[in-house]
């Protein structure tokens, strides 16, 4: 069973996700089509879901927090947390490593269709890739950081969780640029 101080974690990381990718609560975005809205939303449950399985299997034992967690506490911690993963995917995606991969992503993809454009292709990957990395900063650096057990992710079960929440990770921030594209 995850202890209370990981609940509050995961509560906090489903607020901080809206923040990340939109600067605000998802039911704030004024354009935004529901059926998009309610897809994401799914996507970021069923993504936390993962998680949660995840932070089971490595033993995730954050400190223990000494002071009432209360609604305001949570949104100001999620929105710094944010604000935090943001800025170390901006800072990774600016390595030699990740441009390079963003490179031979947009290559192939003109490889296959000429028609498109360098430029749109270029900032979108950049964007996906940046975003990708935010979250995988937000949920998972952290967590290994708090947990006793991070060896687990290895064995068959932590590969599997792996998987599941890398495809969960690419549709929610799929879900997430569409309702970006509407703002």
């Amino acid at each position: 069973m995850l202890s209370k101080e990981t609940k509050i974690r995961i509560l906090e990381n489903f607020y901080a996700l809206d923040y990340l990718f939109f600067g605000k609560q998802v039911k704030d975005t004024s354009n935004a089509c529901p059926i998009c809205v309610e897809e994401y939303v799914t996507l970021k449950g069923a993504l936390l879901s993962t998680i949660f399985e995840m932070y089971k299997l490595i033993d995730h034992t954050p400190t223990t927090l000494s002071e009432k967690i209360d609604t305001v506490n949570l949104m100001t911690s999620a929105k710094q947390s944010a604000i935090l993963a943001r800025s170390n995917a901006e800072n990774l995606v600016k390595t030699e490593a990740c441009r390079n991969e963003i490179k031979n992503k947009v290559k192939s993809i003109i490889k296959e269709d000429t028609s498109q454009s360098i430029d749109d292709n270029i900032k979108h990957h950049i964007r996906e890739k940046a975003l990708e990395l935010a979250v995988d900063n937000l949920l998972i650096a952290r967590a290994l950081t708090e947990s006793q057990e991070i060896n687990k992710l290895n064995d068959w079960s932590g590969r599997l969780i792996e998987d599941a929440y890398k495809v969960l990770r690419s549709n929610l921030v799929e879900s997430a640029n569409d309702i970006i594209s509407m703002e």
